[in-house]
């Protein structure tokens, strides 16, 4: 049976990702634009990585409390250079994730795609929030990166590649929306919406937003001398320019 890559947090070329992540930032910020605070709540950032759209989250709450939360500690680090003692930091297991005292509000964006058990995922994050608290989040869903999957998927099946990648599979999570409305209301939310938005991206460094953002799990399972010419490989059997199909899914939560 094909094990599955992607089983828990991993760590990330954090430096390299907050340099190449404005697309995710872009997002991240027009979630932030219809999320509506008083700036006294108690929030967590579900997946901070480096920081940048925690920041912004960050100004919103200047009567508020916020935690930054991820599974790299790496991005976590990362953070911390850009929100100094601002915030309070947990590197963890989303799908694990325990908090000493609930909090108003869950935000999290380019997350939740990563996570293979979104079960437990909403369950942890329900038990986290006080009754009548929000989440508000969006990831991949549906449809996401298609085409770059399959040309994944095909140069994956490559002679030097396979050997290391065959027992390998399910880099990541991307649900539709109905599916994921009734996960949340089966892990306790009393109300759920959730949509998807097409948004498209052709990234200004093809080689490094790949090898960052979305080969990851890929090239970690690759020795070291093959996992440039794995990336390399991607590109070349895509489409120039490289526009990556991105399709988030925005979910909108009450506990």
């Amino acid at each position: 049976m094909a094990e599955s890559i992607n089983t828990g947090p991993r760590e990330w070329d954090a430096a390299t990702y907050d340099r190449v992540s404005d697309p995710q930032f872009s997002w991240g910020m027009e979630v932030l634009e219809r999320l509506e605070l008083d700036g006294d709540e108690t929030a967590l950032d579900a997946g901070c990585g480096s920081g940048r759209v925690t920041a912004e989250l960050l100004r919103r709450l200047p009567d508020g409390r916020l935690t930054a939360v991820d599974g790299s500690e790496a991005m976590i680090a990362k953070a911390k250079e850009r929100l100094g003692d601002a915030t309070s930091y947990l590197v963890a297991d989303l799908a694990e994730l325990e908090v000493g005292e609930p909090v108003d509000l869950i935000f999290s964006t380019a997350t939740f795609h990563w996570i293979p058990d979104h079960d437990r995922l909403f369950e942890h994050l329900h038990a986290a929030l006080r009754p009548g608290g929000r989440l508000v989040a969006q990831c991949g869903g549906e449809g996401n990166v298609a085409e770059h999957a399959r040309v994944i998927a095909s140069v994956a099946a490559r002679p030097e590649f396979v050997p290391h990648l065959e027992q390998m599979t399910g880099i990541w999570n991307f649900a539709a929306p109905d599916t994921t409305e009734k996960r949340l209301l089966a892990a306790g939310f009393s109300a759920a919406r959730c949509w998807l938005e097409p948004k498209p991206v052709t990234p200004e460094r093809p080689l490094e937003f790949t090898s960052t953002v979305t080969l990851g799990p890929l090239l970690a399972q690759l020795p070291e001398g093959l996992r440039r010419p794995f990336a390399e490989a991607i590109l070349a059997e895509s489409e120039e320019p490289l526009t990556l199909d991105y399709v988030r899914l925005n979910i909108e939560a009450r506990a």
